[in-house]
């Protein structure tokens, strides 16, 4: 007899009460930003304690805001620290594979997350910061702040559209408490984890993102969020300039992702086994950071931008190729975290770089303060995503509508060109290289739960292959039905007959029925879903098509019709949409 771990629940009644009532589901959003604000302060409070004993920072400083560390914990800690995380990774990574991340499990799976899961992804994030690689902390707070939100939504056994939103809740908590930009963390949420809007999931989303704020601002009101400096205010053709940055942008943003695709090929030519490749990671991040400690960990020390707009342009210049070749080295070669951090700090001093350069041109003077927001923001989405994200939270950080105009300009363009010429955001296009076709979080995954399994009759109507078309005219008169599947003596699929044509005056009933078949080799997959049946048959020109078990048995075990197959959509369809207005 197996023996499973028991689901907690919450009592029936209670599962009652809070699913018939929306303002349940906020109370229980608020919960999870609350939740979200505590993984946030838990998790830094854990990286800055490594940071401490590992680099041996005086207590409340931050690792990228140094300007010189002891260069033998610079080397040794990355390059240790690296081996033993991928040969515990390694491990790991055969014993369960890989992880499902908050857009993955709103696409495909309904919000559903595995809690054990997202613990593993957060302590690898926690462990790949807090040894000095130069990744960011984000993806470890949105993992285990929307996995603790989809274990709690599971509790109550929360429909599908409510599990999607509580996930979201969930990640809106942890980028608002993580950037102390609560507009910016909800839109967060609708952009990049839920994949869409709706007024229903307006209140739990904002009520998240500003518990979420709170709670970790509760624990340090100087540690958490972006600090910058006034702005000057921008003039006219200061915003048409923001447009033609946000092309820069979008091309440095590309390049970044493909840098770390290139990396990991690299390595994988190179033959070095998995297991190794952080330790040698960490070993050439190590090298970088002993001409800049700004290259290591999140960046999130570097990115408070009072501090960055100070510096020598020599000196911005050298963190801004160190910090983007640290970064692809440590996404290549297997340290857990993400870029979000990295794409503000590098977009920040790329903005600060091109203002530089533009002033050298007769005429113009532009506000490098101004172009390091705008740049923060316009590198950002081309690599996240979530124009609406990264504009509120440049509006957040300096509170100044006009300068949120161009950063608003200078998004769309970056967003678009990459979406055009590259077509994934940096999470997605990690799922496009494991053979993942999703592009956002945006629900299909009950698409693939509408398979052709579930749609086919099985009562099939079956007919001899080697028989005649008269004694086939004989077993099945005009009008029993539309098509008769024929099967060889081995029960095997041989083609389809259409009543029509075998009734049709014009072939003699001594023709063998083999003559008139249709669809030989058309066939569907029981596995197949519902989208791909009907591109079946379009693509066969068949109004229906036999079910096979496998393609080499081929064995028939139901008939599905294209008018089936489309009403079915259909009905899925639109409740679909009805959930997502919140009208079921």
């Amino acid at each position: 007899m197996s023996w499973r771990r028991p689901r907690f629940e919450v009592p029936h009644r209670l599962r009652a009460i809070v699913r018939a009532r929306e303002s349940s589901v906020i109370a229980l959003a608020a919960l999870a930003g609350a939740i979200a604000g505590l993984v946030v302060a838990g998790m830094g409070a854990i990286v800055a304690l490594m940071h401490m004993v590992l680099f041996g920072l005086p207590a409340g400083e931050r690792l990228s805001g140094q300007v010189s560390v002891d260069p033998l914990y610079l080397f040794l800690t990355p390059c240790i620290g690296g081996l033993l995380f991928g040969l515990v990774s390694a491990y790991v990574a055969r014993r369960r594979g890989t992880e499902v991340d908050p857009i993955e499990a709103n696409a495909l799976h309904g919000g559903r997350m595995s809690m054990r899961g997202s613990l593993i992804v957060a302590a690898q994030t926690i462990w790949s910061s807090g040894v000095g690689a130069s990744v960011g902390l984000e993806a470890g707070y949105t993992q285990l702040a929307s996995g603790l939100a989809s274990k709690l939504g599971g509790a109550f056994r929360l429909r599908r559209s409510d599990m999607r939103v509580l996930v979201g809740c969930g990640a809106a908590g942890a980028i608002a408490a993580a950037f102390g930009a609560p507009l910016g963390g909800a839109f967060y949420a609708f952009e990049l984890i839920i994949g869409s809007y709706a007024a229903a999931s307006l209140a739990p989303v904002g009520m998240a993102a500003l518990i979420g704020y709170l709670t970790a601002r509760a624990f340090d009101t100087d540690r958490l969020g972006i600090d910058a400096g006034p702005v000057s205010s921008l003039a006219v053709h200061d915003v048409v300039i923001a447009a033609g940055f946000g092309l820069l942008a979008a091309g440095v943003g590309m390049g970044l992702m493909r840098g770390v695709a290139a990396c990991d090929q690299l390595f994988a030519w190179a033959r070095l086994k998995p297991a190794l490749r952080p330790m040698l990671g960490g070993a050439l991040v190590g090298l970088l950071a002993l001409i800049s400690p700004q290259v290591l960990s999140s960046g999130h020390g570097a990115l408070h931008l009072t501090g960055v707009f100070k510096l020598p342009l020599q000196t911005i210049i050298l963190i801004f190729v160190l910090k983007s070749v640290a970064s692809m080295i440590s996404l290549g070669t297997g340290f857990r975290g993400g870029l979000f951090f990295a794409s503000l700090l590098l977009g920040s001093l790329g903005g600060q770089l091109f203002a530089a350069a533009m002033n050298f041109v007769p005429g113009i003077h532009l506000e490098p303060d101004a172009f390091a927001i705008i740049g923060m923001s316009a590198l950002a989405v081309s690599v996240i995503g979530g124009p609406l994200t990264m504009t509120f939270i440049a509006l957040e950080t300096t509170g100044d509508l006009w300068l949120t105009t161009a950063v608003l300009i200078a998004v769309i363009i970056s967003m678009q060109v990459t979406r055009e010429l590259f077509g994934y955001s940096f999470t997605t296009w990690r799922f496009h290289l494991r053979g993942e076709t999703i592009r956002s979080a945006a629900d299909v995954g009950w698409i693939r739960d509408l398979t052709v399994a579930q749609m086919m009759r099985a009562d099939v109507r079956t007919t001899p292959v080697e028989t005649t078309v008269a004694a086939f005219r004989e077993a099945f008169p005009l009008g029993a039905t539309n098509q008769v599947t024929a099967v060889d003596e081995d029960g095997r699929y041989a083609g389809m007959v259409l009543m029509a044509e075998a009734h049709t005056t014009e072939i003699p009933g001594t023709a063998p029925l083999r003559d008139i078949l249709r669809h030989t080799d058309h066939v569907l997959l029981a596995q197949l879903t519902a989208q791909e049946a009907i591109a079946a048959f379009e693509k066969f020109e068949a109004e229906a098509l036999a079910v096979v078990d496998t393609a080499e048995r081929r064995q028939v075990i139901g008939l599905l019709s294209e008018a089936h197959a489309l009403r079915r959509y259909s009905d899925a369809s639109e409740r679909q949409r009805r959930e997502l207005l919140g009208e079921l």
